[in-house]
């Protein structure tokens, strides 16, 4: 009987339970910083976490947040924090609501924050957050190190992306019309 079990386990079949674990894990967005990536060249990404409240972590369920405002700041203790960031006030809570735009902490290992403390001290070099998510019940914060894009960089980008439009489409007219 045992075997049976390691059978269907192995059979790429999945149990009620091993879907609900699959969904609980997968990655929930709540905002996306789009501006971020118009804006700036992005050199390497990070994921942090989030120092928050209860009614913080309820306001981000119900998927309300704002990171297009929002910026890194690493203190002179060393620790990074994100400001600007709006959390919209938990209309259920109570006297113990949290301020929409209060400085958040983030956690990140030290060695990822003594990274982003000596490349940020670069010119040009800053700390952009690109999107807020939930992982297997916690709140994360994709953070990455970039610099300005000029505004010719931000136009070139725009002509690239309308060309690969076009060359897709043009693609897929002429396998449309060789099928006929």
């Amino acid at each position: 009987m045992a075997k049976k079990k390691s059978a269907a386990k192995n059979s790429g079949k999945l149990t009620q339970a091993q879907k609900a674990k699959v969904a609980a894990d997968a990655k929930q967005v709540i905002a996306r910083n789009k501006k971020a990536r118009h804006d700036y060249f992005i050199d390497d990404v990070f994921e942090a976490g989030l120092v928050l409240s209860g009614t913080e972590v309820k306001a981000l369920r119900l998927g309300r947040a704002s990171l297009s405002e929002a910026w890194i700041e690493i203190d002179r203790s060393g620790e990074a924090w994100v400001v600007g960031m709006n959390i919209p006030v938990y209309a259920m809570g109570s006297w113990t609501n949290h301020k929409p735009t209060a400085k958040r902490k983030l956690l990140l290992h030290a060695h990822e924050l003594r990274e982003l403390a000596v490349k940020v001290k670069a010119k040009g070099t800053t700390i952009v957050p690109l999107e807020l998510y939930f992982v297997r019940g916690r709140a994360k914060l994709e953070i990455a190190l970039a610099h300005g894009k000029q505004e010719w960089d931000k136009r070139e980008t725009l002509r690239r992306r309308q060309d690969e439009r076009e060359a897709q489409r043009a693609m897929s007219q002429a396998r449309r019309n060789q099928r006929r």
